[in-house]
């Protein structure tokens, strides 16, 4: 499928149909986190959404543009954790029905709260790409409405708007750092960088133990992995999808490769500095910062924080170094 990517008029409206259901997040400054990365650094804190990461932007926008007929039928997604959270919270907001596919070793406090937020959870296979095959033969066989975590144009305006707020704090951006998982997060960054300052070089940043979408990229078409390894599930992908294996040579700078323990010593950073909470996924701005950090020197650099669900025990370990 040829895909057009979201303009910044979908992100604008995206803005106006979350408004109701979501405050703008902070962006912190932090002078001991400056000196840290070398550079003026702005942190976009999505781990302070009400799901605890930016995806519920996302599901907000999408859910909200559903029809009576789709939202009587239901909607299914398969996710890691995060995108999970962010259709079974937007579903509970609009009375929908929503069943989400989980891998069998999911997080368990990102299990626990998907299903607080009334979705059924069925844990299936042993990663992200199998849960996701079985979800979407489920979804053709029960018709349900399939919410892709990043083959979704309203899904990419939805958590674009974080950027929109960003740049309403910073407008004059060098570098702006954002983790890559699936790729909806930095597609969104970039449809909105490319329309309020070109100027700004969009990097995402992906796991070492997880680099499909960086391989696709760097090689100009789609690579696959047989295997992830990476403590950070928000970055644990196996393929590409296609609508980011489209568009993010047009729109994204670079993609880089971060290693565990630089993800594990940024989540330890943050605590430090500004003491926010980041799981592996959402400290991988950091990391690729403090990688870049002698080239950032009297830069304006934004750093995306996109989620902060990170368990106690997995915390403990990264603390105790």
């Amino acid at each position: 499928m040829n895909w057009s990517p979201p303009t910044l008029a979908d992100v604008l409206r995206a803005k106006a149909s979350i408004a109701p259901y979501l405050r703008p997040t902070p962006t912190l400054e932090r002078p001991s986190l400056d000196a840290a990365l070398g550079c003026r650094a702005y942190l976009k804190c999505e781990n302070l959404n009400p799901t605890g990461a930016f995806k519920v932007r996302g599901g907000i926008n999408l859910l909200s543009s559903l029809d009576d007929e789709q939202k009587a039928r239901g909607v299914l997604a398969a996710s890691t954790g995060n995108h999970a959270q962010s259709v079974a919270y937007a579903a509970r907001l609009f009375g929908i029905r929503a069943m989400i596919y989980m891998p069998e070793e999911a997080n368990p406090m990102k299990v626990a709260a998907t299903r607080a937020f009334g979705a059924e959870v069925v844990l299936h296979g042993r990663d992200f790409d199998e849960a996701r095959r079985a979800a979407e033969a489920r979804a053709r066989q029960e018709g349900m409405r399939y919410v892709h975590s990043a083959d979704e144009p309203l899904l990419i305006a939805g958590v674009g708007t974080y950027t929109l707020e960003l740049f309403e704090v910073a407008p004059d951006l060098d570098v702006l750092f954002v983790p890559v998982g699936g790729g909806s997060g930095v597609l969104g960054a970039a449809v909105v960088a490319r329309a309020v300052n070109p100027k700004t070089k969009v990097i995402g940043v992906q796991a070492e133990g997880a680099p499909a979408v960086y391989l696709s990229w760097k090689a100009g078409h789609r690579v696959s992995t047989d295997e992830v390894s990476t403590f950070a599930e928000g970055l644990a992908t196996r393929e590409p999808f296609d609508l980011p294996l489209q568009l993010l040579p047009k729109l994204v700078d670079e993609i880089m490769l971060v290693s565990d323990a630089e993800l594990e010593a940024a989540i330890r950073l943050l605590l430090e500095t500004t003491s926010q909470v980041a799981e592996g996924a959402g400290a991988a701005a950091v990391a690729g910062a403090y990688q870049r950090r002698d080239e950032l020197e009297g830069k304006s650099v934004g750093l995306i924080l996109s989620g902060g669900n990170l368990g106690m025990t997995t915390l403990k370990r990264i603390l105790e170094v």
